[in-house]
C-alpha cells in the first residue's frame, strides 16, 4: 500500500526509496513524514506540547530575519517540492514492522510514536539484497527479510530485482516526481572491486559466472542509474566510484547505445536524468568541526590538534565494532580537511558503541591551535543530540534537491557541487571542494541562483551599488552595443 497519501490537487510527489528502512533514520523519517502530512501535535516530557515541524530540513523551513537569506529556502526558490506531498519506501532485511521499529529504538517522543505507530505498521518492506560478509556479524542473526532463490544467484539477479522493485513501487504509489534511493542500511566493509571504465563495472555485473567483491550497496547504485533514480551514499562505504559515476552520466545512459555496447544487455533502462551523491551524511559533529576550523582559520590561526570522540548505542555503532566496518567509517572522518592541506594538523577521532546511551549521541571535540607568537588557543565543544534527529534532514534535503535539480536540468556536476555540504566527503565533480560549511552554502546558493534567477546573496545589488544604478547599468548597456536605444527606453519606463 502508498506509504503516504498526496493531497488531492495536482502536486509533485518526489520518492523517497531508503534502503534500510527500518533503522533509526528509516523510521525518524517517515514518522516525521506523517506527522507533517497529518499535522499532529504531542506532548513532551521538556518542551510541553509540539506541533510538527521540518526544523533541519533546509529546503522545507522559509527563511528568517531580515536579511532573508541563510536559513531556509521554502519560499524562496520556486519548484522546490514539499515533503508532505513524498511517498516514501524502502528495502530492509529485517522483517519488524516500521511502527514497531520505531517503538524500539526510543528516538521520538512515545505521544508521537503512539499516533503513527498504526500507520506505519501498515507500511511494506521490501526485502533487501545482502551479503553477510560486507556487515558486522551482530547484523547476522535478525537478517531474515533478505531476497532469495533465483533472484539472489548473481549481481545480475539482484540488481535486477532492485530494478524490479522501483518499477512496481513507483508505479503503486503514482509517484509523478523524481526517486532518490538513499543507502541509510548499516556500514560495509570496503569492496575490493575495482573497475577502470563503466563498461567493465556492467559487464562484471552482467556476468553470472563473476565473483568479483560487488558489494549490495553497489547493486542499489547500478539499479537506481538504470531507472533513472538518483543515488546518495549516506554511509562510509566506498560504493562510489568513476565507473559508477559514468553510469549516472546522461551521454553514457542514451537511448541509442550500439548492441555492442554493455549497457544494453539492461534494456530497457532510463535514459534520464539522475545524479549520484555521496558520501556519508555530514550531519552533527562533523558538520560543526569544519565550521569550527573555519572560523579558527579565518581568525588567521594554525589548526594543530583536533581530538574527539563520540559514543552512542544504536545498530550503526554496534555494526562499527567489526573491525572491517569501522575502517570504512574512520576513513571518511579522518579526510574531512583533505582539501585544506593542513598538513601540521593532527586530527583523531575515536567511536565507541555504548549500549544504554541508545540513539543520543554525545561528542566531545578539543581544538588547539596557534596562535600570535605561537601561543596555544584551545577550545571545546560539547553536544547531546539523537543521531537519527541530525541525519533525517539531510536525507529529506538530498531527495528535494535531487528532485529540483532534475525538473531544472541542473548538471551533474552542479548538482554535486550544490550538495556537498550534506556530506563528510564529497564526491565525483564535488570532489576537492572547500570542506568549511559556510563555503559549501555558497556554493548552493550560486547553484540556486543560476537555475532561479533570484538574487540570493545579494551579488546583483552589489554590483548595481558599485556602477551607481540601474539607470547606468542600462547606459552601459547601450554603449556596449548589448541593447538598443529603444530598449532601453522601455527598461527605464518599468
Amino acid at each position: 500500500m502508498p506509504t503516504t497519501t498526496t493531497s488531492t490537487t495536482m502536486q509533485v510527489s518526489a520518492g523517497i526509496l531508503i534502503v534500510g528502512l527500518g533503522g533509526n533514520n528509516g523510521v525518524t523519517l517517515l514518522a516525521g513524514q506523517i506527522a507533517n502530512r497529518l499535522n499532529l501535535s504531542w506532548e513532551t516530557s521538556t518542551c510541553g506540547r509540539i506541533s510538527a515541524n521540518w526544523y533541519g530540513c533546509l529546503t522545507q523551513i522559509p527563511p528568517r530575519g531580515i536579511h532573508g537569506r541563510g536559513v531556509g529556502f521554502q519560499g524562496r526558490i520556486p519548484g522546490l517540492a514539499s515533503a508532505n506531498d513524498a511517498v516514501v519506501g524502502g528495502w530492509d532485511i529485517r522483517p519488524t514492522p516500521l511502527g514497531q521499529a520505531l517503538y524500539d529504538c526510543r528516538v521520538l517522543e512515545p505521544d508521537l510514536v503512539r499516533q503513527v505507530r498504526e500507520e506505519m505498521d501498515r507500511v511494506e518492506i521490501m526485502e533487501g539484497v545482502w551479503d553477510p560478509s560486507f556487515i558486522g556479524e551482530s547484523q547476522h542473526e535478525t537478517a531474515t527479510h533478505v531476497v532469495s532463490g533465483g533472484d539472489n544467484a548473481s549481481t545480475r539477479t539482484r540488481v535486477e530485482r532492485i530494478r524490479s522493485d522501483i518499477r512496481k513501487w513507483r508505479e503503486k504509489n503514482n509517484v509523478n516526481g523524481h526517486v532518490t534511493v538513499i543507502w541509510s542500511a548499516s556500514v560495509e566493509r570496503p569492496s575490493e572491486a575495482e573497475y577502470a571504465s563503466t563498461d567493465d563495472m556492467l559487464n562484471a555485473i552482467y556476468n553470472d559466472d563473476n565473483k568479483d567483491d560487488i558489494s549490495p550497496s553497489m547493486c542499489y547504485a547500478a539499479a537506481a542509474a538504470l531507472e533513472g533514480c538518483s543515488f546518495v551514499n549516506g554511509g562510509s562505504q566506498n560504493t562510489l566510484s568513476s565507473a559508477m559515476n559514468g553510469l549516472f552520466d546522461e551521454c553514457y545512459r542514451t537511448a541509442d547505445v550500439p548492441s555492442t555496447s554493455p549497457l544494453s544487455k539492461f534494456a530497457p533502462y532510463s535514459s534520464g536524468t539522475a545524479y549520484c551523491l555521496g558520501t556519508d551524511y555530514k550531519a552533527g559533529q562533523t558538520k560543526f568541526k569544519t565550521a569550527a576550523v573555519e572560523y579558527l582559520r579565518a581568525l588567521g590561526l594554525a589548526p594543530r590538534v583536533i581530538a574527539s570522540s563520540n559514543h552512542l548505542g544504536n545498530n550503526d555503532m554496534l555494526n562499527l565494532t567489526t573491525k572491517k566496518t569501522l575502517n570504512a567509517k574512520m576513513r571518511v572522518k579522518s579526510d574531512i580537511f583533505g582539501p585544506w592541506e593542513e598538513k601540521d594538523l593532527d586530527h583523531k577521532v575515536c567511536v565507541m558503541y555504548t549500549e544504554f546511551i541508545g540513539d543520543e549521541k554525545r561528542d566531545f571535540v578539543e581544538y588547539t591551535s596557534l596562535g600570535f607568537l605561537g601561543s596555544p588557543h584551545t577550545m571545546v565543544t560539547y553536544t547531546r543530540c539523537m543521531d537519527s534527529i541530525l541525519c533525517v534532514p539531510l536525507m529529506v534535503d538530498a531527495a528535494i534537491w535531487c528532485d529540483y535539480f532534475v525538473s531544472h536540468n541542473v548538471s551533474k556536476g552542479d548538482a554535486a557541487r550544490a550538495t556537498a555540504y550534506l556530506f563528510k566527503v564529497p564526491e565525483g565533480e564535488a570532489k576537492g571542494v572547500d570542506p568549511g560549511f559556510f563555503h559549501q552554502m555558497s556554493e548552493l546558493e550560486k547553484v540556486l541562483e543560476k537555475t532561479s534567477g533570484i538574487d540570493l546573496t545579494g551579488s546583483k545589488k552589489r554590483k548595481i551599488d558599485e556602477v551607481g544604478s540601474e539607470s547606468d547599468i542600462i547606459s552601459i548597456g547601450v554603449e556596449k552595443g548589448i541593447i538598443s536605444e529603444d530598449q532601453a527606453a522601455a527598461l527605464r519606463s518599468l
